[in-house]
């Protein structure tokens, strides 16, 4: 029978205290994650510590599928930072570079415009419908670092979700049938 087969003949020999010990281990796995991805959310201020680039819009600085780290402080945000930004009615936050930087005079709100490196134009077509300019509560951080193509695992798990599928199912039953 194979690999199959003997992965089938260890679960079945598996014993009610191994299958919650494996279980246990797997929720504190889990957790851990959790955990960690919490606690990077606190350390970094920004709601999404790290994101994927999903497409060429900032080449050639950044290419798609290069992870960025962010960090958002509470220092004013300047022309030429990249940002990472989600606009009302778009679930899939953008990156682009911040182009100009304008104070209302008003209230002293900072309010910013972006464009792709590697787009013709400012992206006010990105925004939502009027809106000119970003204000501080659609950025989500700042690029303070990145590295390159480790991103492309979350891409093709997400374009191709079987292989997410394949992968979790592969990892649980690994998980399941360990005898540690």
């Amino acid at each position: 029978m194979g690999w199959i087969g003997d992965t089938m003949d260890s679960i079945k020999s598996l014993q009610i205290r191994q299958v919650l010990t494996q279980a246990i281990s797997l929720g504190m796995i889990v957790t851990s994650a959790l955990i960690i991805w919490k606690a990077l959310m606190c350390i970094t201020g920004s709601e999404s510590p790290v994101v994927v680039v999903l497409s060429g819009s900032m080449e050639p600085g950044f290419k798609r599928g290069d992870i960025l780290f962010l960090h958002m402080s509470k220092d004013p945000i300047r022309a030429g930072e990249i940002v990472v930004f989600n606009v009302d009615g778009r679930e899939i936050p953008i990156v682009h570079r911040v182009i100009k930087v304008h104070e209302r005079q008003d209230t002293g709100e900072v309010e910013v415009l972006t464009k792709g490196d590697n787009n013709y134009g400012d992206d006010r077509l990105l925004y939502a419908h009027g809106q000119l300019w970003l204000q501080r509560h659609h950025i989500m951080g700042r690029a303070v670092g990145f590295l390159p193509y480790v991103g492309w695992v979350t891409i093709i798990m997400t374009e191709k979700p079987i292989i997410k599928y394949i992968l979790i199912g592969a990892l649980g039953l690994l998980v399941i049938t360990s005898k540690d």
